[in-house]
């Protein structure tokens, strides 16, 4: 096999992810990993694996030690509250409400196809052991959960459901809708539905359930599960 970038970019995704945590941080580095390959003459290379591998590693410590740094150069509430003059709890209001107003004025990127699938392939992970943490971890604070049953599909709930809070402990409960309830053969396929990435629940050659995300700022915003018997017969 002739090794090229492209061969390890999702391995050095992997490394950079479980380093950071951050999908958004991930991309960044693996795309320095890449400009950083360019300029290294090929014949100096022993191993392409091994290159790759030390350089996204020392790149994502650098990170990590500059985010440090960052977060030592902020006040916490109780100094914020001293220096102004106010109440401490005034202050977190206010912080609230700023973050808000940001949020809602800052411009929306969408994610990448790749980061959308390593995304998917986390939350199948973290679904798979049935464990809060990283389910909380991968899920944005307000994100919000839609399910499609058509009413045909015992367990899958009716109304929107909203905040990270609300969708964990739902999705844990109910997570036999995605797997131990449907046929002994079924299978989750990743693939692509509509041109997004999407787990498809299979039995046999029959799509019976289709689960799509949404990522925004390193986190999963939008989860769409359809499970409604009639749509996802097509696909």
């Amino acid at each position: 096999m002739v090794e090229s970038f492209e061969t390890y970019r999702t391995y050095l995704f992997a490394i950079a992810y479980r380093m950071l945590g951050s999908a958004m941080d991930a991309e960044d580095m693996v795309q320095e990993t890449y400009l950083r390959y360019l300029r290294t003459p090929k014949d100096s290379i022993g191993s392409l694996k091994a290159f790759l591998t030390t350089i996204i590693s020392r790149l994502c410590v650098d990170q990590l030690h500059l985010a440090r740094r960052k977060r030592e150069q902020y006040y916490d509430y109780a100094e914020i509250a001293s220096f102004l003059g106010k109440s401490e709890v005034a202050c977190r209001q206010w912080f609230s409400r700023a973050k808000k107003h940001l949020g809602h004025h800052r411009p929306r990127f969408q994610a990448s196809p790749e980061t959308q699938r390593q995304m998917l392939k986390s939350f199948q992970q973290a679904l798979e052991k049935g464990e809060m943490a990283p389910l909380m971890n991968l899920l944005a604070e307000d994100v919000t959960f839609w399910a499609d049953g058509g009413g045909k599909v015992k367990g899958v709930a009716t109304q929107r459901l909203f905040g990270r809070d609300v969708v964990v402990p739902f999705i844990l409960s109910n997570s036999p809708i995605f797997r131990s309830t449907l046929p002994g053969d079924s299978r989750l396929e990743l693939a692509e539905v509509n041109g997004q990435p999407a787990l498809i629940t299979r039995s046999g050659d029959r799509a019976l359930a289709v689960l799509a995300i949404d990522v925004e700022a390193d986190h999963i915003k939008a989860i769409r599960f359809v499970a409604n018997p009639d749509k996802p017969a097509h696909i």
